[in-house]
């Protein structure tokens, strides 16, 4: 799968894409990302990516030319098969796991992250699939979200995790479920134990005491 992260600030993603589980699925080729300076689509030699709202009002608008030349550049069109165009914005719908779900096999994914006192209209009217949000806050700028996504999304691609049994039975694997708590050694931790029922080695009653935790 191929991830475009369309950002002011691609340097935020260096810590993100090198460690842990992304960065071994990057370099595995399990997952490609390619960040995109929208800055670099600019048309003015001060390289201005923002202007102030029509209509007065607080805070910049990013512009809606430098990001179409950046989609542009990369082929990619709203309403592509096997694509999706998505813009994180805090009025946008809610991503969960289903949505990851539903993404993960994609052929791309073009995340554009939003900043300052949001995008211009045009981009959501023209050039966009969807308008995406993380969670019922306001982020200082997109690429925490993009982030999350490029995580949440790649976890569910074959082979990322390894161990593919990983993404069974967690939390959120069907809407409102939540996973079983877990425990690991030593058995006993300052008079903190572990309880009997996974501590039998009997797959049965370790299962029963599993589904009632949920």
């Amino acid at each position: 799968m191929q991830i475009y992260i369309f950002t002011l600030y691609p340097e935020y993603f260096d810590s993100v894409l090198q460690t842990s589980i992304l960065g071994r699925a990057i370099k595995q080729d399990h997952l490609q990302v390619t960040l995109v300076n929208v800055r670099d689509f600019t048309t003015d030699k001060h390289r201005t990516a923002d202007d102030r709202p029509y209509g007065g009002g607080p805070g910049m608008v990013m512009k809606v030319e430098p990001i179409d030349l950046a989609l542009q550049q990369y082929d990619f069109k709203k309403g592509t098969k096997g694509e999706k165009i998505i813009l994180t914005s805090a009025k946008g719908e809610t991503f969960t796991q289903q949505t990851a779900k539903d993404w993960q096999s994609l052929d791309r994914l073009a995340i554009i992250c939003g900043h300052y006192e949001g995008v211009d209209e045009r981009v959501v009217e023209n050039l966009i699939d969807e308008e995406i949000r993380v969670g019922d806050y306001v982020l200082t700028g997109g690429e925490p979200a993009a982030a999350i996504i490029t995580d949440a999304v790649a976890r569910l691609i074959p082979g990322v995790l390894g161990n593919e049994s990983s993404n069974l039975n967690e939390s959120h694997s069907e809407p409102g479920k939540m996973g079983h708590p877990q425990y690991t050694r030593p058995a006993d931790y300052k008079g903190w134990g572990v309880p009997e029922e996974l501590l039998t080695g009997n797959h049965k009653k370790i299962e029963e005491w599993r589904k009632k935790q949920k």
